[in-house]
């Protein structure tokens, strides 16, 4: 009997292969004319609306718009070229806006370029020790209230450039300070920004409606300079405040180091690093969700990494993997990698053409494009199910939230992981059986004595048509990865899933999600899902999450499903 195939199939991937981008898997494939057509229609369609968001969030970061350009160039070709995910994009991300603009502040630009090149090399670090993995252990609701927080606190730091307000001194960084010193300027509101911002989120929201496929957040930008220039409004452009945007990339320069400057800012790469390795895995995570495909997280890491060093010696800003843009990469139709490194090709023509006319972009206008990004970022209907779901669930996403908004991002994720675990803890205390007079060994018994028997039937012994899975323990986040792969597999040539939970005893809202996303796959693929056995607790989780019919059917037993099975194959 030969058994190397196993061994093959089941040994353990070598570093090369754990650690090969999936650029060169792309081209291993084959890679010809078609696929390039693919890649650069949605490169170009990524480019476009990475254009107005990369200058939007450099500038609310505390640096020019030209360096959100660099970062986009820059890191998101190296991203592509590098990474472990088929249809990454990166770039400047609104989610480290606050924390870049707290450096910014505080070390001044070379101190915000010293901590993007540490925090490439941490990043480096965790790939290479393969420690992305444990990244995915970060509760549910720990990463949607976080995500929650962020958005709070970018459209906050919007409130300035959307009113056209003129403080007396510095704007304040934390949110309540800032929200008084916002009031107290009330009166000096500017109406021509407050309009030209209305204008802008109003185009953008009637082109999603009634042409999602345009690029709406670019065409309101646009329709915005063109309404200042016209009617010569007193708003402030990003030529009026920096002069516009060179038309050339800099040359790469090393940033001034000290060791007294490295421990300065050793605490921002720490939160750089560990933002940008949980930001680029939800992306990649979102990419697999959309695709079907698996990316390999710690590739992914070492290439934001990489990313991260190239951009800051352009004198770019932080590089992460970028959800919306990476989901708009996929509906664009990409094919692989080199959808991304033609986005930056792309923006970088884009720089060299049409810099001078950078100038007339309103601030309002790239404002209220941040206005609608960070509406886009809540998950609303996460956020509510969460509430709803449960107390520890709630507390959670509650106390996590409020941490990021309030206090500090790293905080936030620390304090909610904290809580999660302490929460799980409780959870499998409480979960916890004693089965009482079972014998350790079995004994036999007669047939007559074994209730329910019915007669065989060779249909018993397996349905090539239909597949059975028992998930045995607490389903939670800790096991949503590895149960999450599996469930991935549901729709290979399978008409009907039937999973088994009657031996979980804990499930909980980031398994319900885990669930949601194999079910709904499998209705695009017309796959029959049936969950048997759920107990009320879990069936409650499940229906919260969105888990219900059509998606999804339940019954009682794995036998009662299989019987719907032959009645609809009767039928």
């Amino acid at each position: 009997m030969d058994t190397t195939g196993n061994r093959q199939q089941h040994s353990k991937p070598t570093f090369a292969e754990l650690f090969t981008p999936k650029l060169v898997t792309v081209f291993r494939e084959g890679y010809g004319a078609a696929q390039l057509k693919a890649d650069a229609i949605s490169g170009l369609t990524v480019a476009i609306v990475a254009l107005p968001l990369s200058m939007a969030i450099a500038i609310a970061s505390g640096v020019s718009p030209d360096k959100g350009l660099f970062t986009a160039i820059i890191g998101g070709f190296i991203v592509s070229a590098m990474g472990g995910s088929r249809f990454q994009i990166g770039g400047p991300a609104g989610a480290f806006i606050v924390l870049v603009a707290a450096t910014v502040s505080r070390e001044g630009v070379e101190g915000l370029i010293l901590a993007t090149v540490m925090a490439g090399v941490i990043l480096i670090a965790i790939g290479y020790l393969r420690l992305g993995t444990y990244i995915k252990f970060i509760p549910y609701p720990v990463t949607v209230g976080f995500t929650a927080g962020i958005a709070v606190i970018i459209f906050a730091s919007q409130l300035n450039e959307m009113f056209g307000l003129t403080l007396p001194g510095k704007e304040p960084g934390p949110l309540l300070p800032k929200l008084m010193a916002l009031a107290k300027a009330a009166g000096t509101v500017n109406v021509s920004s407050v309009a030209v911002t209305a204008l802008t989120i109003a185009t953008i929201l009637a082109l999603k409606r009634w042409r999602p496929n345009w690029p709406g957040m670019l065409i309101a930008v646009g329709v915005g300079s063109i309404v200042v220039a016209l009617l010569a409004l007193p708003v402030e452009t990003i030529g009026t405040r920096f002069g516009g945007i060179p038309r050339t990339l800099p040359w790469p320069a090393l940033p001034v180091f000290s060791l007294d400057k490295a421990m300065s800012v050793l605490p921002d790469a720490v939160a750089f690093a560990l933002l940008g390795a949980i930001e680029s895995l939800l992306s990649a995570v979102v990419a697999d969700g959309m695709t079907g495909r698996r990316h390999r997280s710690n590739c992914e890491l070492v290439a934001q990494g990489f990313a991260n060093i190239g951009s800051a010696l352009f004198g770019g800003i932080c590089v992460t993997g970028t959800i919306a843009r990476t989901a708009t990469n996929v509906r664009a139709g990409a094919y692989g990698p080199v959808s991304g490194m033609l986005h930056s090709a792309f923006l970088l023509a884009f720089m060299l053409l049409a810099a001078p006319l950078a100038s007339y972009i309103p601030l309002a206008a790239l404002a209220g494009v941040l206005a609608v990004v960070a509406w886009n970022m809540v998950e609303k209907q996460a956020f509510a199910a969460l509430i709803r779901s449960s107390r520890g669930d709630a507390l959670v996403l509650t106390v996590t939230f409020l941490l990021v908004v309030f206090r500090d991002l790293t905080e936030g994720i620390v304090v909610g992981f904290a809580l999660g675990a302490l929460l799980f803890i409780d959870r499998m205390a409480k979960s916890v059986a004693v089965e009482a007079e079972v014998p350790l060994a079995q004994e036999d018994v007669a047939d007559t004595t074994n209730g329910g028997r019915h007669a065989y039937e060779a249909s018993d012994a397996g349905d090539a048509g239909t597949v059975i899975y028992r998930i045995s323990g607490a389903f939670f986040f800790g096991a949503a990865s590895t149960v999450g792969a599996v469930l991935d597999r549901i729709a290979d040539q399978r008409k009907n899933f039937i999973l088994d939970c009657s031996r979980v005893p804990l499930l909980d809202s980031t398994a319900a999600n885990v669930i949601e996303g194999a079910a709904r796959k499998a209705g695009k693929a017309g796959v029959r899902f049936f969950i048997t056995g759920a107990s009320p607790q879990a069936r409650r989780m499940l229906i919260t999450h969105g888990v219900r019919q059509p998606e999804v059917s339940y019954a009682a037993s794995v036998a009662e499903a299989v019987e719907l099975v032959r009645a609809e194959k009767a039928t």
